[in-house]
């Protein structure tokens, strides 16, 4: 076979391998959306959430209640309450948006998994840019079913009231953990993320005794943009991974969760959602069906 056959040859594998991937991605205009509202959480950790004197839905979720069951219609409302500083926020930000409606899309390939989200960018409360480098940060959580109430909470197992950013906090470099978390015995929730900043960063870790931001082997990519004040942010991330990257079945559903940081935040003061079901070809509250 001569140079240039082999050349033509090596060429045309490159752009069959291409148009491989690039059919896999779904016609997102044919995937069912669901609207996600996530709200201002102000000092609410799972300290908080657990005690009964402080937290009425504590009673709920001793009987295996969701806090979706009770709070996903009001979400709007608490995260306004929450950030005007009425309750549960010391220290507010006049003028930060209470709550941002997201409208979350799940699809399969067999291999991989794709999730986008869209929402519309709230006005910016002009304060100070906590995080002058990202004025937008999104990030998800999957977990396994093995992590106490991440069933019921989503992803508050990882919130706690002595993190960074939190009044009780002693230490100002401690983030998200789970409590008895490690990646051997399987509890803990794995974390990808995107940042706006640069064009464009993306992490794939784990939360388990701590928060790790890299390590994983499971996203594919992760890509952003922003157009007439609208954010659209795809992942796409394998069905199966690596060392902190949950291995994703079809027939099963996982818990999941997100967050946002709009307006240059960071810490804990973000928009978060309630905990929802991930299905992988299988009934939950956001389905990732085959396409």
């Amino acid at each position: 076979m001569n140079r240039k056959l082999i050349a033509a040859t090596a060429a045309g594998m490159m752009l069959a391998t291409a148009g491989a991937a690039q059919a896999g991605a779904p016609d997102w205009s044919k995937v069912p959306g669901k609207t996600i509202t996530v709200f201002y959480p102000g000092v609410t950790p799972i300290e908080w959430i657990r005690k009964g004197v402080d937290h009425s839905g504590a009673r709920g979720m001793k009987k295996g209640e969701t806090c979706v069951v009770c709070h996903e219609k009001e979400a709007a409302d608490i995260g306004k309450r929450i950030s005007t500083g009425e309750r549960l926020e010391p220290s507010p930000i006049k003028g930060k948006a209470g709550s941002i409606p997201v409208t979350v899309q799940a699809a399969n390939d067999g291999a991989n998994l794709y999730l986008q989200f869209t929402w519309k960018q709230p006005p910016s409360a002009g304060g100070k840019k906590m995080d002058a480098d990202n004025p937008v940060k999104i990030a998800f959580m999957l977990e396994d079913n093995k992590v106490e109430l991440a069933h019921l909470g989503g992803c508050w197992s990882t919130c706690h009231n002595d993190l960074r950013t939190m009044p009780e906090a002693a230490d100002d470099k401690k983030t998200k953990y789970v409590k008895d978390g490690s990646l051997g015995t399987g509890v803990y929730y794995d974390l990808l993320q995107w940042r706006s900043g640069g064009g464009g960063k993306s992490f794939d870790g784990y939360v388990a005794d701590k928060r790790v931001m890299e390590g994983g082997k499971g996203l594919v990519s992760a890509e952003g943009k922003e157009s007439g004040g609208t954010w659209t942010v795809t992942f796409v991330r394998k069905l199966e991974g690596g060392e902190g990257d949950i291995a994703l079945k079809p027939g099963k559903t996982y818990n999941f969760g997100f967050a946002i940081h709009d307006d240059n935040a960071t810490g804990r003061y973000h928009h978060v959602s309630l905990g929802y079901t991930l299905g992988i070809d299988t009934k939950a509250d956001i389905n990732a069906t085959k396409q």
